[in-house]
């Protein structure tokens, strides 16, 4: 008690905002007397690789440099769900780098339409970059932006006549818009 200079009290709606408020101060201020978490776990992230083409993937443990995290999350089952639902929306990619340099025909996570093949080039850069920067924004909470975004493409496709794109588009945007609601709902 003699060594604190102040003491300041931070407010939190719930015990899981608070255990993670915890363990962010800790990474981050790394006090002298809590150094350590109090069951020694780390919570698990959402990590973005730092590739040409990023990896979206489950995360514990040491930052990499270079690598985007959203997160800390209370549940390891919380993460999965969330990497499946950005995976079947923005089809990114979960392969590791060796299995992704190394391709030389679309996976099956391809043909189930949960990814949209960087790795065999049937997808630019560019557009991929544009997806993961969709994926991004919307981790990082501004769903709206991301709905507008989606709906705005969709009413340019089909102003090309081009549909079948148009109704990708209109697909990720009812998906987006469902699990959104299904959270509040979850959440009330």
């Amino acid at each position: 008690v003699t060594s604190a200079a102040s003491v300041e009290w931070t407010v939190v709606a719930t015990e899981v905002e608070a255990l993670q408020l915890e363990y962010s101060w800790i990474k981050e201020f790394d006090p002298r007397f809590n150094v350590k978490y109090r069951d020694d776990k780390s919570y698990p992230y959402i990590a973005l690789s730092a590739d040409p083409c990023p990896r979206i993937a489950f995360h514990r443990g040491s930052f990499d440099k270079g690598a985007r995290y959203f997160g800390p999350f209370p549940k390891a089952q919380a993460v999965r769900e969330s990497i499946h639902l950005l995976q079947r929306i923005f089809l990114l990619r979960t392969c590791e780098n060796p299995v992704y340099q190394n391709r030389s025909r679309p996976c099956l996570l391809h043909q189930i339409g949960r990814c949209s093949a960087p790795c065999v080039g049937l997808i630019s850069e560019a557009d991929y970059a544009a997806d993961v920067r969709l994926a991004e924004i919307f981790l990082k909470g501004r769903h709206s932006e991301v709905i507008e975004h989606l709906t705005d493409a969709m009413q340019s496709e089909a102003e090309r006549l081009n549909y079948e794109k148009a109704a990708a588009l209109r697909d990720q945007v009812r998906s987006l818009q469902n699990v959104l609601h299904r959270q509040y709902v979850e959440s009330a």
